[in-house]
Protein backbone atom coordinates (compact mmCIF):
# COMPACT_ATOMS: atom_id res chain seq x y z
CA UNK A 1 0.00 0.00 0.00
CA UNK A 2 1.30 3.41 -0.58
CA UNK A 3 -0.11 6.79 -0.25
CA UNK A 4 -1.58 7.06 -3.89
CA UNK A 5 -3.45 4.25 -3.68
CA UNK A 6 -5.57 5.84 -0.02
CA UNK A 7 -6.07 8.70 -2.42
CA UNK A 8 -7.31 7.00 -5.43
CA UNK A 9 -10.32 5.84 -4.21
CA UNK A 10 -13.15 8.62 -4.74
CA UNK A 11 -16.11 6.44 -2.77
CA UNK A 12 -13.30 6.55 0.20
CA UNK A 13 -12.74 10.08 0.12
CA UNK A 14 -14.40 12.09 2.43
CA UNK A 15 -17.54 14.37 1.10
CA UNK A 16 -16.35 18.07 1.94
CA UNK A 17 -19.20 20.37 2.84
CA UNK A 18 -20.23 22.88 0.23
CA UNK A 19 -19.24 25.98 2.58
CA UNK A 20 -15.85 24.10 3.67
CA UNK A 21 -14.89 23.98 0.08
CA UNK A 22 -15.22 27.37 -0.28
CA UNK A 23 -13.30 28.23 2.89
CA UNK A 24 -10.52 26.55 1.13
CA UNK A 25 -10.67 27.90 -1.60
CA UNK A 26 -10.53 31.36 0.20
CA UNK A 27 -6.82 30.80 1.67
CA UNK A 28 -5.85 31.87 -1.98
CA UNK A 29 -8.75 34.54 -2.90
CA UNK A 30 -7.59 37.93 -0.90
CA UNK A 31 -10.95 39.55 -2.02
CA UNK A 32 -13.00 37.03 -0.56
CA UNK A 33 -16.40 38.46 0.44
CA UNK A 34 -16.88 38.85 3.75
CA UNK A 35 -20.58 39.05 3.41
CA UNK A 36 -20.85 36.00 0.89
CA UNK A 37 -19.12 33.70 3.21
CA UNK A 38 -21.08 34.99 6.20
CA UNK A 39 -24.59 34.25 3.93
CA UNK A 40 -23.11 30.74 3.35
CA UNK A 41 -22.85 29.75 6.91
CA UNK A 42 -26.01 31.47 7.57
CA UNK A 43 -28.10 28.72 5.39
CA UNK A 44 -26.50 25.81 7.20
CA UNK A 45 -28.71 26.49 10.58
CA UNK A 46 -26.65 24.01 12.33
CA UNK A 47 -23.39 25.49 12.01
CA UNK A 48 -25.02 29.14 12.70
CA UNK A 49 -26.67 27.92 15.75
CA UNK A 50 -22.88 26.78 16.97
CA UNK A 51 -21.06 29.56 15.87
CA UNK A 52 -23.41 32.10 17.64
CA UNK A 53 -23.34 30.04 20.90
CA UNK A 54 -19.27 30.72 20.47
CA UNK A 55 -19.53 34.22 20.18
CA UNK A 56 -21.82 34.60 22.55
CA UNK A 57 -20.35 32.25 25.58
CA UNK A 58 -19.36 33.48 28.72
CA UNK A 59 -15.49 33.55 27.40
CA UNK A 60 -15.70 36.41 25.67
CA UNK A 61 -17.33 38.36 28.28
CA UNK A 62 -19.33 40.04 26.03
CA UNK A 63 -21.91 43.34 27.27
CA UNK A 64 -24.26 42.51 24.40
CA UNK A 65 -25.78 39.52 22.10
CA UNK A 66 -24.26 38.59 18.95
CA UNK A 67 -27.69 37.63 17.04
CA UNK A 68 -26.15 37.19 13.50
CA UNK A 69 -23.14 35.31 11.92
CA UNK A 70 -21.77 38.21 9.87
CA UNK A 71 -21.81 39.76 13.55
CA UNK A 72 -20.01 36.63 14.88
CA UNK A 73 -17.17 37.19 12.13
CA UNK A 74 -16.93 40.97 12.82
CA UNK A 75 -16.18 39.80 16.32
CA UNK A 76 -13.95 36.48 16.49
CA UNK A 77 -12.43 37.56 13.20
CA UNK A 78 -12.70 35.66 9.30
CA UNK A 79 -9.17 33.57 10.29
CA UNK A 80 -10.50 32.16 13.32
CA UNK A 81 -14.19 31.75 12.24
CA UNK A 82 -12.53 30.24 8.88
CA UNK A 83 -10.53 27.92 10.69
CA UNK A 84 -13.68 26.55 12.85
CA UNK A 85 -15.63 25.89 10.15
CA UNK A 86 -12.89 24.05 8.92
CA UNK A 87 -12.65 21.52 11.45
CA UNK A 88 -16.26 21.54 11.90
CA UNK A 89 -16.27 20.34 7.87
CA UNK A 90 -13.38 18.24 8.36
CA UNK A 91 -15.79 16.40 11.36
CA UNK A 92 -18.98 15.92 9.97
CA UNK A 93 -16.83 14.18 6.89
CA UNK A 94 -15.19 11.61 9.08
CA UNK A 95 -18.37 11.34 11.44
CA UNK A 96 -18.44 7.29 10.14
CA UNK A 97 -14.91 6.42 10.49
CA UNK A 98 -14.35 3.01 12.23
CA UNK A 99 -12.09 2.05 15.06
CA UNK A 100 -11.19 5.74 16.82
CA UNK A 101 -12.81 7.11 19.75
CA UNK A 102 -13.61 10.64 17.43
CA UNK A 103 -14.47 12.66 20.58
CA UNK A 104 -11.56 12.03 22.23
CA UNK A 105 -9.35 12.55 18.57
CA UNK A 106 -10.83 15.85 17.48
CA UNK A 107 -10.41 17.10 21.52
CA UNK A 108 -6.84 15.97 21.22
CA UNK A 109 -6.50 18.29 17.60
CA UNK A 110 -8.23 21.06 19.73
CA UNK A 111 -6.31 21.14 22.18
CA UNK A 112 -3.02 20.47 19.99
CA UNK A 113 -4.00 23.32 17.78
CA UNK A 114 -5.19 25.52 20.79
CA UNK A 115 -2.24 25.18 22.77
CA UNK A 116 0.42 25.42 19.43
CA UNK A 117 -1.04 29.05 18.78
CA UNK A 118 -0.75 30.00 22.00
CA UNK A 119 2.46 29.09 21.75
CA UNK A 120 3.29 30.52 18.37
CA UNK A 121 2.44 33.76 19.67
CA UNK A 122 5.09 33.73 22.08
CA UNK A 123 7.65 32.38 19.40
CA UNK A 124 6.99 34.86 16.43
CA UNK A 125 5.67 32.20 14.62
CA UNK A 126 2.29 32.88 12.46
CA UNK A 127 -0.86 31.86 14.98
CA UNK A 128 -3.42 31.33 12.29
CA UNK A 129 -1.51 29.30 10.13
CA UNK A 130 0.17 27.21 13.35
CA UNK A 131 -3.67 26.99 14.59
CA UNK A 132 -5.24 25.72 10.91
CA UNK A 133 -2.21 23.27 10.78
CA UNK A 134 -3.19 21.76 14.55
CA UNK A 135 -6.65 21.67 13.77
CA UNK A 136 -6.36 19.81 10.31
CA UNK A 137 -3.44 17.80 10.57
CA UNK A 138 -5.55 15.05 12.15
CA UNK A 139 -7.43 13.99 8.96
CA UNK A 140 -4.45 12.13 7.83
CA UNK A 141 -5.20 9.62 10.25
CA UNK A 142 -9.25 9.98 9.61
CA UNK A 143 -8.05 8.98 5.98
CA UNK A 144 -5.73 6.14 6.88
CA UNK A 145 -8.62 4.48 9.14
CA UNK A 146 -11.31 4.93 6.32
CA UNK A 147 -9.25 3.56 3.20
CA UNK A 148 -7.07 1.01 4.37
CA UNK A 149 -8.34 -0.16 7.71
CA UNK A 150 -6.87 -3.89 7.28
CA UNK A 151 -3.56 -2.07 7.57
CA UNK A 152 -4.28 0.43 9.98
CA UNK A 153 -6.48 -1.21 12.99
CA UNK A 154 -3.37 -3.82 13.61
CA UNK A 155 -1.17 -0.75 14.28
CA UNK A 156 -3.72 0.42 16.79
CA UNK A 157 -3.16 -2.57 18.65
CA UNK A 158 0.34 -1.99 19.34
CA UNK A 159 0.58 1.92 19.65
CA UNK A 160 -2.39 4.12 20.43
CA UNK A 161 -3.30 6.69 17.39
CA UNK A 162 -2.18 9.47 19.81
CA UNK A 163 1.24 8.13 20.82
CA UNK A 164 4.11 10.17 20.51
CA UNK A 165 5.60 7.30 18.49
CA UNK A 166 3.11 6.26 16.66
CA UNK A 167 4.00 7.83 13.14
CA UNK A 168 7.60 6.42 13.64
CA UNK A 169 5.24 3.05 13.76
CA UNK A 170 3.82 3.61 10.91
CA UNK A 171 6.32 4.92 8.97
CA UNK A 172 8.46 1.42 9.65
CA UNK A 173 5.40 -0.86 8.64
CA UNK A 174 3.82 1.24 5.92
CA UNK A 175 6.06 3.54 4.38
CA UNK A 176 4.78 6.70 5.12
CA UNK A 177 2.69 8.27 8.31
CA UNK A 178 -0.21 9.95 8.80
CA UNK A 179 1.42 13.68 8.26
CA UNK A 180 2.38 12.67 4.80
CA UNK A 181 -1.53 11.57 4.03
CA UNK A 182 -2.54 14.51 5.77
CA UNK A 183 -0.33 17.08 3.08
CA UNK A 184 -1.13 14.84 -0.06
CA UNK A 185 -5.27 15.29 1.22
CA UNK A 186 -4.38 19.32 1.81
CA UNK A 187 -2.55 19.18 -1.61
CA UNK A 188 -5.53 17.61 -3.04
CA UNK A 189 -7.30 19.71 -1.36
CA UNK A 190 -5.50 22.91 -2.78
CA UNK A 191 -4.52 24.30 0.78
CA UNK A 192 -1.78 26.67 0.44
CA UNK A 193 2.05 24.92 0.47
CA UNK A 194 2.88 26.26 3.77
CA UNK A 195 0.07 24.56 5.17
CA UNK A 196 0.62 21.29 3.25
CA UNK A 197 4.44 21.30 4.18
CA UNK A 198 3.73 22.05 7.98
CA UNK A 199 1.59 18.87 8.03
CA UNK A 200 4.40 16.82 6.59
CA UNK A 201 6.73 17.95 9.28
CA UNK A 202 4.30 17.63 12.10
CA UNK A 203 4.99 14.51 13.57
CA UNK A 204 9.09 14.82 13.51
CA UNK A 205 9.65 18.13 12.75
CA UNK A 206 13.47 18.05 12.93
CA UNK A 207 13.51 14.91 10.33
CA UNK A 208 13.47 17.73 7.58
CA UNK A 209 16.20 19.72 6.09
CA UNK A 210 14.16 22.90 6.09
CA UNK A 211 13.12 23.24 9.95
CA UNK A 212 9.30 24.84 10.00
CA UNK A 213 8.59 26.53 13.14
CA UNK A 214 4.57 25.96 12.43
CA UNK A 215 5.02 22.21 12.03
CA UNK A 216 7.49 21.88 15.56
CA UNK A 217 4.39 24.69 17.43
CA UNK A 218 1.88 22.28 16.52
CA UNK A 219 4.54 19.22 17.52
CA UNK A 220 4.76 20.94 20.77
CA UNK A 221 1.28 21.35 20.92
CA UNK A 222 0.40 17.69 20.62
CA UNK A 223 3.19 16.75 23.41
CA UNK A 224 0.48 19.14 25.89
CA UNK A 225 -2.73 17.79 24.21
CA UNK A 226 -1.21 14.18 24.50
CA UNK A 227 -0.86 14.81 28.51
CA UNK A 228 -4.26 16.56 28.54
CA UNK A 229 -6.64 14.21 26.53
CA UNK A 230 -4.93 10.68 27.79
CA UNK A 231 -4.56 12.08 31.19
CA UNK A 232 -0.64 11.06 31.92
CA UNK A 233 0.76 11.38 35.22
CA UNK A 234 2.90 14.73 35.75
CA UNK A 235 6.39 13.12 35.75
CA UNK A 236 5.47 10.78 32.43
CA UNK A 237 4.24 14.65 30.80
CA UNK A 238 7.76 16.02 31.75
CA UNK A 239 10.20 12.68 30.71
CA UNK A 240 8.55 12.97 27.78
CA UNK A 241 9.59 16.58 26.93
CA UNK A 242 10.36 17.11 23.08
CA UNK A 243 13.31 18.85 24.23
CA UNK A 244 15.65 19.38 20.96
CA UNK A 245 12.39 20.35 19.42
CA UNK A 246 11.78 23.33 21.94
CA UNK A 247 15.76 24.11 21.83
CA UNK A 248 14.88 24.96 18.05
CA UNK A 249 12.02 27.14 19.43
CA UNK A 250 14.36 28.82 21.80
CA UNK A 251 11.25 28.10 24.55
CA UNK A 252 12.36 26.63 27.76
CA UNK A 253 10.08 23.68 29.56
CA UNK A 254 8.97 26.32 32.08
CA UNK A 255 7.44 28.26 29.26
CA UNK A 256 4.56 25.20 29.78
CA UNK A 257 4.86 24.33 33.37
CA UNK A 258 4.94 27.78 34.63
CA UNK A 259 3.59 30.31 32.31
CA UNK A 260 0.86 28.79 29.82
CA UNK A 261 -3.09 28.80 30.90
CA UNK A 262 -4.71 25.78 31.54
CA UNK A 263 -5.65 24.29 28.62
CA UNK A 264 -9.09 24.04 29.25
CA UNK A 265 -9.13 27.85 29.23
CA UNK A 266 -6.93 27.87 25.87
CA UNK A 267 -10.11 25.94 24.14
CA UNK A 268 -12.70 27.27 25.90
CA UNK A 269 -16.24 27.57 23.42
CA UNK A 270 -14.47 25.91 20.72
CA UNK A 271 -15.51 22.51 21.62
CA UNK A 272 -18.95 22.58 20.29
CA UNK A 273 -17.62 23.34 16.95
CA UNK A 274 -15.90 20.25 16.30
CA UNK A 275 -19.39 18.09 17.39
Amino acid sequence: MDIKSLLDQPHKLPTVPAVTQRLIASFSDDDVAFKQIADQISADPALSAKLLRLANSAYFHLSRTIGTVEDALHMLGFVMVRNLVLGNGMAAAFRNTKGMDLQQFWRYNLCSASVARWLAARADVNADLVFTVGLMVGIGQLQMHVAAAPEVLPLDKVKHVLDADRAALEREILGFHNGDVAAELAQLWNFPQPIVASMRQVPDPLQASDFLPAAACVHMGSWVARHAVQQTTPEQWVSSFPAEVARRLAVPMAMFTEDMPPVAELTAGLDDMLS
